[in-house]
């Protein structure tokens, strides 16, 4: 574990731009990131339907009153884009939400953002890159989440397993979104790998969207409970039971660029 913890600590380090947050312990209900996959695998129909979708979720009165009805009545949250890496100016920096104004300032923040991608999918570094983030808060929660988006299987930087498990064992919580809308023949069973490899923590959970139509109301719901605390629910069930390979994106990878090399497939 603590060479886990080790591997965590460099990747946040390495990965990590300056970011602002008050320092005087302000009580949230939760703190909040948003890791959100902008690789070359998304094309410019779901990144439209990606961003759309947070920013009506962030701006319906059912995520502000979420927001509202907490203890403290208000939550820090952060957002940040990341396909094979975390580039600084792909950071919206901490904001506390703690109603209408400041819930739409974000979507405002958010929505004008130019659309970009980057290659490869390391969904370690972000979940590193998130941790990292969440280290660094002078905020007071008793709760801290990663909520991580991706349509493929992490295949760039540290295994993610090891990173999640590490992540985890900081007492961060991390529910994913994978985005099943146009799945890869050889990346069949992606919401089973989130389940698997990615997710983790008290509480966490899984939310597939399958089809378009999905985006906007499975980001509400999927934000509203992330706000609530809500532990009791699972929004995935997986009548499939085998196990999954959590190193399936390495596989894929070093197949199509060499696929003399045997390292990874013994």
């Amino acid at each position: 574990m603590l060479a886990k913890l080790g591997l965590l600590a460099c990747l946040a380090c390495a990965a990590a731009v300056p970011m602002p947050a008050p320092d005087d312990g302000s009580a949230m209900d939760v703190e909040l990131v948003l890791a959100v996959d902008i690789s070359q695998s998304m094309d410019e129909e779901e990144f439209a339907l990606q961003r759309a979708g947070y920013v009506e979720a962030l701006r319906h009165p059912d995520f502000i009153n979420a927001v509202r009805s907490g203890r403290n009545g208000r939550i820090a949250l952060a957002y940040f884009e990341w396909a094979g890496v975390v580039r600084d100016d792909g950071v919206i920096a901490w904001q506390i939400i703690d109603g209408e104004a400041s819930a739409n300032a974000f979507a405002d923040r958010l929505e004008a953002r130019p659309f970009r991608s980057f290659r490869g999918t390391s969904i370690s570094s972000a979940l590193g890159f998130g941790a990292g983030l969440l280290e660094r808060t002078g905020f007071s929660a008793p709760r801290r989440v990663i909520d991580i988006s991706g349509d493929g299987p992490n295949n760039i930087g540290l295994p993610v397993a090891e990173i999640r498990d590490a992540t985890i064992a900081k007492g961060i919580v991390i529910n994913g979104l994978p985005i099943l809308i146009r799945p890869s023949p050889s990346v069949s069973r992606l919401d089973r790998y989130y389940a698997d490899c990615v997710t983790g923590g008290a509480g966490s959970f899984v939310l597939p969207i399958y089809a378009a139509s999905e985006f906007s109301t499975a980001i509400r719901r999927k934000l509203i409970q992330e706000v609530s605390g809500l532990t009791d629910a699972r929004p995935m069930h997986i009548d499939d039971t085998a196990p999954v390979d959590c190193l399936l994106g390495e596989r894929l990878r070093r197949r199509f660029s060499d696929p003399y090399f045997p390292e990874l497939d013994r």
